[in-house]
């Protein structure tokens, strides 16, 4: 039993640094939606490693979003436009200067409206819910329906 709880620790701590990877290449390649993969990347290190979790947290800039969303399921409407933004805006320049295959263009296109449709459907918060990066996340039901809207 023992065993198991270790490997299963070690599958969410590798899954969390994957998502971690993939949201930080999210940053200049607008093509992989940034805030879900730190969104993921969070719940997998708060069940794998506190340290992981709260150095997540501690960002300046991803903190509060992952905070708002642990408190309260949501993101505010700031974060969903610059993430719209930057993958219309660089993305859609890269589909139309830099990409010459359009069978190419037709993926990254493919990609960044998945993204933005991920993006569009988490829901907003209301501006008193959202959090600043000092406010501490609610962590009593950390892991009842913690998944509930993945």
């Amino acid at each position: 039993m023992l065993k198991e709880s270790l490997l299963k620790r070690r599958v969410y701590l590798a899954f969390g640094f994957i998502a971690l990877a993939l949201g930080i290449i999210g940053i200049p390649m607008p093509v992989l939606p940034t805030t879900p993969f730190l969104l993921l990347s969070a719940w997998c290190f708060a069940r794998s490693s506190e340290r992981w979790h709260q150095w997540l947290l501690a960002n300046e800039t991803f903190g509060p979003i992952i905070a708002s969303w642990e408190k309260n399921r949501c993101i505010s409407i700031r974060t969903k436009i610059m993430a719209i933004s930057s993958m219309v805006l660089v993305g859609g320049s890269s589909v139309v200067f830099a990409i010459q295959d359009d069978t190419y263009r037709f993926i990254a296109l493919g990609l960044m409206s998945v993204g933005a449709i991920v993006v569009l459907r988490l829901k907003t918060c209301e501006k008193k819910t959202v959090m600043s990066a000092n406010e501490e996340p609610n962590t009593e039901s950390k892991s009842a329906n913690y998944g509930d809207n993945y």
